[in-house]
């Protein structure tokens, strides 16, 4: 998606090897504009799959996940990484360590917002190693639910995310795929959309 990159590109800054830091826009601050605009695309290109729940972890997937569900009309679902005391029973759990963080947490998803009825498309900001997707689409199974597919705002496509996904037969649909960082700067690989 070109207004993404060219946002990466603009206001994104480079943090080392591996680590892009877009907290202006997407992770910490909110360009609402951007983030409607890429809400309706990746909405788009699971349209004709009959979505009908979106689910993200908190906190950075939540508003792209607003956005497509929004846009698809449907609810949409975060799994929480801190239980709190009112989920109290039927909590489905997963381990998911966070790349960027460099901590495992305990994602959990009420069972009662799940069913065998739903055909679900998890959202999130970025795909590095997988882990997070790989959590959800445990929780969302074994909740008898449908994984349709994942969709991700910026992809680092140097790591092993996307073939970890793909290998579980799970489509990924990212906006923004990035090759690798040189000199300190993006290097964008094809766009999925």
């Amino acid at each position: 998606m070109k207004a993404l990159e060219e946002r990466i590109l603009k206001d994104g800054q480079v943090l080392g090897e591996n680590i892009l830091k877009v907290d202006s826009f997407l992770t910490h601050q909110v360009d609402f504009r951007l983030m409607k605009e890429m809400g309706q695309v990746l909405a788009d290109a699971y349209r004709s799959k009959e979505i009908t729940k979106v689910v993200t972890i908190e906190a950075s997937g939540i508003a792209p996940a607003v956005y497509v569900a929004e846009s698809l009309e449907v609810p949409m679902i975060f799994a929480k990484k801190h239980k709190n005391i009112t989920m109290t029973e039927g909590i489905l759990t997963a381990e998911v360590y966070s790349f960027t963080k460099q901590v495992t947490s305990t994602v959990s998803i009420a069972s009662k917002f799940l069913s065998s009825e739903d055909r679900v498309l998890i959202v999130d900001d970025f795909l590095a190693n997988g882990q997070a997707a790989k959590g959800l689409i445990d929780i969302i199974q074994r909740a008898g639910a449908q994984v349709a597919g994942v969709g991700i705002i910026i992809e680092k496509s140097f790591q092993d995310g996307r073939q970890l996904l793909l290998d579980a037969g799970v489509p990924v649909t990212s906006l923004a795929r990035i090759e690798k960082f040189q000199d300190g700067q993006v290097v964008f690989a094809p766009a999925d959309i």
